[in-house]
């Protein structure tokens, strides 16, 4: 599913005295398929980005297109419920989110909320936990009762058993230890590339836009400052610096290394793999000469 915002810009509160520019002529392509990250400082409109994304904003001005829905400023939208169905959001902390008394109902609860039977919702139920690598024995258990990794999951799998076309993730790693934050990473990316859907990554995670994205977005002042490859948009360290952006850790050690050899490598590597191999072929080529 095709996503665009053309224009598009939103106040919050708006008409009133405390209204307040959030984003302004926002224009972002997100192409079926894509895995795009969204990265900003504090304050730099991506989550007022994000929550265009199903229509949880409605936009000031602009347009926003999800699929086949045309959703404009100042004008009556019809059928957001689809939009909100084929658009899946996992918001930070997302196992706050969890109310019912078992596992499975709480899976269950928005195919249910979609019109989807209950027999249904429950297959899809089943089938969202093992995508989330958590076993069925769990079912009948109390959300509460899991420990905090196995509650996120579970949180998650109530967003895939809507079954969305389109996954919105909101810094999907808060509050995680460094191998739950690669273990929800590479579950996302797994399920990305099997089930064939768009992908959009809100993160102040250098590594991880680095690493998963096709393409990246940066936010800055409400504005889009900046969009690209993620090997456009780190080949220019300076200019995230000034952004108040970090680098993904490889980056800073590719510079670190050309500073200290004279080495300049021919451009910035995204993996340690890479930039062992481009630093090995280099070396090799002095040895050989």
């Amino acid at each position: 599913m095709d996503i665009s915002l053309q224009q598009v810009e939103y106040r919050y509160q708006a008409n009133t005295p405390f209204e307040r520019l959030a984003i302004e002529d926002v224009s972002i392509d997100i192409p079926a398929g894509t895995f795009m990250a969204i990265i900003g400082h504090t304050g730099s409109g991506k989550s007022t980005v994000l929550q265009h994304l199903n229509a949880l904003l409605l936009p000031s001005k602009g347009i926003v297109k999800i699929g086949n829905h045309e959703i404009k400023a100042e004008q009556k939208n019809k059928n957001l419920k689809q939009v909100r169905q084929k658009v899946g959001i996992v918001f930070q902390f997302p196992e706050h989110q969890l109310f019912e008394e078992t596992v499975e109902k709480d899976i269950m609860f928005g195919p249910m909320n979609f019109g989807v039977s209950a027999d249904e919702a429950r297959e899809r139920a089943h089938r969202a936990l093992k995508q989330v690598g958590l076993a069925e024995d769990i079912l009948e258990k109390s959300p509460f009762d899991l420990s905090g990794g196995q509650m996120r999951r579970v949180a998650i799998a109530g967003v895939l058993a809507m079954e969305p076309d389109v996954i919105v993730l909101d810094e999907p790693t808060a509050g995680l230890d460094p191998r739950g934050r690669n273990e929800i990473m590479e579950m996302f990316y797994t399920l990305h590339r099997e089930r064939q859907l768009s992908t959009i990554l809100v993160t102040h995670s250098m590594e991880d836009a680095a690493r998963y994205a096709d393409q990246i977005v940066i936010m800055r002042q409400g504005k889009v400052a900046k969009k690209g490859t993620p090997e456009e948009i780190f080949s220019d360290p300076i200019d995230l610096v000034e952004m108040g952006l970090d680098v993904p850790e490889v980056v800073r050690f590719q510079l670190k290394l050309e500073e200290k050899t004279g080495i300049k490598l021919e451009k910035i590597y995204l993996s340690i793999e890479e930039l062992s191999s481009a630093v090995t072929e280099v070396l090799s080529r002095g040895v050989r000469s």
